[in-house]
């Protein structure tokens, strides 16, 4: 009997969803395969009994996709669209210039940003990162399959959450593989805490992910898009259309809910969350949903970000404008960026870190001098920041460097699991029952890899390989 093929799909014209599901029958096998609509997507197969039973259990996959709205459709007929991002008009800023030390045009609009002691990153819609030193030094480019939407850092590692919907390593050499989230969440923004991962989607929704992307819980969110998430030893917290929700991250049991206006941002210290809104303000909220203070803007808040728990206030606007707030909410300045209104931002030593609707990453000199200075209408000559020309962008990689020496690391072996790839500590004085973190692409069922370390999660029960990779022969 030929194999019978059901194929679906939601396309929203005014929405972000653009998704297809295919079921296909062959004999006692049922094959699905789904995700974004263009797009290869990810199968799963599973087998029955008897071909009766693998009909029925195609028949209720096929259900439970009409009542959500997928309709029969033609493979190919709908062409691939860009993922979903933030529909944004940027408007030129008529208040005083900031004082831009350098900037950087990575070349198309910017939303991810990270910043240390050590470097600067930048992570835009065309999928490259790049690093530069906090002298304005191109130091290195990373090229991802698709848009960056954020960059964070968990500890020693740092994460950039990419519009394929993969989660990558940036933390050695070359970008690797860390998570894959499911193709049919349309991913608005990401947060990781202790190997633990939190996904917000355009739907609204929010999901808690493990060390082996496997999801803790994943439920439906209080409003109808999400672009804030938060996470922290106990709870991931929410930003969305209708406020700010907070989840016990072992089980997703609400916490509590409070009323903000639609979030647009959200940033976060130690006790404190701050939730930038479309009605002009940034929201200050307890780590148990009590409001505590209210800055006021002129325009929607696309991004925030506080100096050290909240000493000051940053808010960057839909018109190009950033803002500056005591902890009293009282508007100490406001100025103009003269580069694109600020999709993210972070404080740093006295710098204000922005990344731009321009596709920029300015340096803006946030001193209580330089900002009088530009009040009265002194500013510095912004140093224009080029990459050098032939510096290559480093893509992610499944190949790693061959030893025979393990006297410097770790060694870990990868070993098949109920169907899936682990991997575990192989030398001595370690838990052998104990999971590792460890990059995706790189697993094959009995080898062995030597890694310049490892270490135990905060939470416990499962250990974080960190530093150089290689494969041991």
């Amino acid at each position: 009997m030929p194999a019978d093929t059901t194929y679906l799909e939601l396309s929203e014209e005014a929405g972000s969803a653009h998704k297809f599901y295919e079921v296909t029958v062959d004999g006692t096998d049922v094959t699905i395969r789904y995700g974004r609509i263009g797009d290869r997507g990810q199968l799963k197969l599973s087998s029955f009994a008897t071909p009766d039973k693998a009909r029925a259990e195609a028949s209720k996959k096929i259900g439970e996709k009409v009542r959500k709205g997928y309709a029969p459709a033609v493979p190919g007929a709908r062409q691939k669209r860009g993922v979903s991002r933030r529909q944004i008009v940027s408007t030129r800023s008529t208040a005083t210039r900031a004082p831009v030390l350098w900037r950087y045009v990575s070349g198309s609009p910017a939303f991810g940003i990270f910043v240390d002691d050590e470097v600067c990153m930048v992570g835009n819609e065309s999928g490259l990162i790049t690093t530069l030193s906090h002298g304005a030094e191109v130091l290195q480019q990373f090229r991802l399959p698709d848009g960056v939407k954020c960059i964070v850092a968990d500890d020693g590692w740092i994460y950039a959450g990419c519009d394929d919907g993969n989660v990558y390593d940036l933390s050695g050499k070359v970008p690797r593989l860390a998570y894959r989230i499911a193709p049919e969440i349309d991913i608005y923004w990401l947060d990781i805490h202790d190997g633990v991962l939190g996904v917000s989607d355009a739907d609204g929704g929010i999901s808690a992910v493990d060390h082996e992307d496997e999801f803790l819980w994943r439920r439906p969110g209080r409003g109808d898009s999400a672009w804030m998430v938060r996470c922290d030893a106990t709870a991931v917290h929410h930003g969305h259309s209708a406020g700010v929700t907070s989840y016990d991250w072992r089980t997703g049991r609400e916490l509590w809910h409070t009323t903000t206006g639609s979030v647009l941002f959200g940033w976060q210290e130690r006790a404190t969350l701050y939730a930038g809104t479309s009605t002009r303000q940034v929201v200050e909220l307890g780590k148990d949903g009590t409001r505590r203070q209210t800055y006021r803007c002129d325009a929607a808040v696309y991004s925030c970000a506080t100096a050290q728990d909240g000493r000051y206030v940053f808010a960057g606007d839909s018109a190009s404008s950033i803002y500056c707030f005591d902890t009293d909410g009282t508007r100490l300045w406001k100025l103009g960026t003269g580069c694109g209104s600020a999709y993210s931002m972070q404080y740093r030593d006295e710098r204000l870190y922005i990344v731009t609707t321009d596709g920029s990453l300015a340096c803006i000199d946030a001193s209580e001098h330089a900002i009088r200075s530009a009040m009265g209408g002194t500013v510095p000559t912004a140093v224009d920041v080029k990459a050098p020309p032939r510096m290559p962008a480093i893509v992610p990689s499944t190949t790693v460097e061959i030893t025979h020496d393990v006297a410097d690391g770790v060694v870990v072996e990868c070993v098949e699991d109920s169907g899936r790839l682990r991997v575990r500590v192989v030398s001595s004085g370690y838990h052998r029952d104990w999971q590792v973190q460890f990059p995706k692409g790189i697993r094959e069922p009995g080898s062995r890899f030597v890694v310049t370390g490892i270490r135990e999660a905060s939470r416990g029960g499962f250990y974080r390989a960190y530093g150089d990779i290689r494969r041991l022969l």
